[in-house]
């Protein structure tokens, strides 16, 4: 049953693939999007493991009165002593400063860089890595010195560092360029300033925007509980404490849902294949009338014509589903591999992209099968 299924396909090639082609695109999109999706969760499962999930943020919010709050100039002083924090460091805003290539440049132009204060402490904190340079230290931390985010470098064109910018009236000169940051990625856009150099040249009032705070894996609860209260102990509820990986996490829903998406997407291109499929079967059983009658004729009965014309849809929708698979792991791994992403395929994927051409087969091919079954053997043979 198998040769005759697949004899019937092989008398029309050009039709078979291109009814196969509209299946395989369906499975290729689903197998492909869920496939990129577990690639990136990989990613990022594997980014949370390397910097680990027990870094914790705290900021002002805002103050009964709708007000921006404040924290403590001595905020990182008392978060340092709670039970279970490894390490903490912090980082201002410097208002009303802004930094520029030269100084030609309109001030109204900003580029969108903020100017932090930083303590000489937030690579240990954060995990920074300095790609090109140096970080901050007891020296260049108290004069006119800079550190560039990833972005902030790359929009002023500054590539090495020993170069002058022009920041808030006065030149700096760039002593590091940081790689992009994983669990920071606000620091990007950032050129950062000693603390000490920050209030004596840039009007810093010494108090933090941003405490970064590392504990150990097994007080990240307790930590978190404190954090508000320790930072701000008059106004605990004007603080806003975070973590990251919650970030993380948020952005993970967001793509399960982007997913989702895609997958009712993959869905309607399987209904598509199918129906190509059901559209082949009943032209097959129009154009094979003589081919039904002869074999009738020749003793097959109907349950083994119904079988024949079955098979044939079934191989059909195996064929691009098969297909389908191959394109799709394809798909995923292209961008997985252009991203630096692990190319991850899950087999329940692969799985279910071939038992879902199965089935899509089985319901295309049913009724031309009942229909080339019902034809008698008189009616078949007799020439239109």
């Amino acid at each position: 049953m198998l040769r005759v299924g697949a004899a019937g396909l092989r008398a029309r090639p050009a039709r078979v693939f291109l009814s196969a082609l509209g299946i395989a695109i369906g499975i290729a999109a689903m197998v492909a999007v869920v496939g990129i999706s577990t690639s990136s969760r990989a990613q990022l499962q594997a980014t949370l493991d390397r910097l680990g999930t027990n870094l914790l943020t705290a900021g002002p919010g805002r103050d009964l009165f709708g007000d921006d709050a404040r924290l403590p100039a001595e905020a990182v002083g008392m978060v340092g002593r709670i039970p279970g924090v490894e390490s903490v460091s912090a980082t201002g805003k410097v208002e009303g400063v802004h930094v520029y290539r030269n100084d030609r440049i309109p001030e109204a132009e900003s580029g969108g860089i903020t100017v932090l204060a930083a303590r000489l402490d937030l690579p240990k904190a954060i995990g920074l890595r300095v790609a090109a340079g140096a970080w901050l230290n007891g020296a260049t931390a108290r004069y006119p010195a800079v550190v560039l985010g990833a972005e902030s470098a790359a929009r002023l064109g500054v590539a090495a560092p020993n170069t002058q910018v022009w920041l808030g009236s006065r030149w700096f000169t760039v002593v590091g360029v940081l790689d992009p940051g994983e669990l920071a990625p606000e620091l990007d856009s950032a050129a950062l300033v000693g603390w000490d150099a920050a209030r004596a040249h840039l009007g810093f009032d010494g108090h933090p925007t941003t405490l970064y705070t590392r504990a150990r894996k097994d007080s990240v609860g307790a930590v978190r509980e404190l954090l508000a209260a320790t930072a701000s102990p008059q106004a605990p509820n004007e603080v806003e404490v975070s973590r990251p990986s919650d970030a993380l996490a948020a952005e993970n829903a967001a793509d399960r849902a982007f997913t989702g998406l895609l997958l009712g997407l993959g869905a309607v291109a399987l209904l598509v294949g199918g129906v190509g499929v059901a559209n082949t079967m009943v032209i097959s059983v129009l154009e094979r009338r003589a081919e039904i009658g002869l074999r009738r004729s020749l003793g097959a009965t109907r349950g083994q014509i119904r079988l024949q014309f079955l098979t044939e849809s079934q191989l059909l929708a195996a064929l691009g589903g098969a297909g389908g698979v191959v394109l799709g792991a394809a798909v995923t791994a292209v961008f997985a591999v252009s991203r630096g992403w692990p190319t991850v395929v899950p087999p329940w994927a692969m799985a279910g992209g071939v038992l879902a051409t199965l089935v899509i087969g089985g319901v295309a091919g049913l009724y031309p099968a009942i229909r080339a079954a019902r034809l008698a053997p008189t009616e078949a043979l007799a020439v239109p």
